[in-house]
């Protein structure tokens, strides 16, 4: 394993709406991914065994990456509702798929708490491609911004 993070965020809302907001394709192209970038495709199909494709575009505001696409092709390994959320995961960035890419494995646990949603993220890059170390490097920044927006976009 290269790198293991933990990430933990509590968000003002019931956990049925940030389930949602973690599974409905509508809603995960408002919020997902770090600052700055946008969704243009993003497919769920929420079973064990279903296929999550997701695809970050960089924005402006990131200079010269601005039009960057990076995919994120997974599979569901775990389906709870409303409590556990596991997949196993290759991002990449297009045109640079083998260079680029990261195997990675995603768990997002939602808990109740006095009517808000704590939300745990445990992620780990098991492998990556030899011009991944910005993206490994960035996780933990990206996953932060990442629950930032979720907690702007749900309330």
């Amino acid at each position: 394993m290269e790198k293991a993070i933990t990430i933990e965020r509590t968000v003002d809302a019931p956990i049925e709406k940030v389930w949602k907001a973690w599974t409905d394709p509508k809603e995960l192209m408002q919020w997902w991914g770090p600052n700055n970038v946008s969704i243009p495709e993003c497919e769920v199909d929420l079973r064990v065994g279903g296929k999550f494709y997701i695809v970050m575009e960089a924005g402006e505001a990131m200079g010269p990456y601005k039009g960057t696409k990076w995919p994120m092709l997974a599979e569901f390994t775990e389906v709870e509702p409303n409590a556990k959320l596991s997949y196993t995961a290759q991002a990449w960035t297009e045109g640079m798929k083998e260079e680029t890419l990261i195997d990675q494995t995603t768990e997002i646990v939602l808990r109740e708490v006095d009517g808000k949603t704590k939300i745990e993220i445990k992620a780990a890059i098991l492998k990556t491609g030899p011009k991944a170390g910005m993206a490994v490097q960035g996780m933990e920044a990206g996953f932060t911004q990442q629950l930032e927006k979720l907690a702007t976009y749900i309330q």
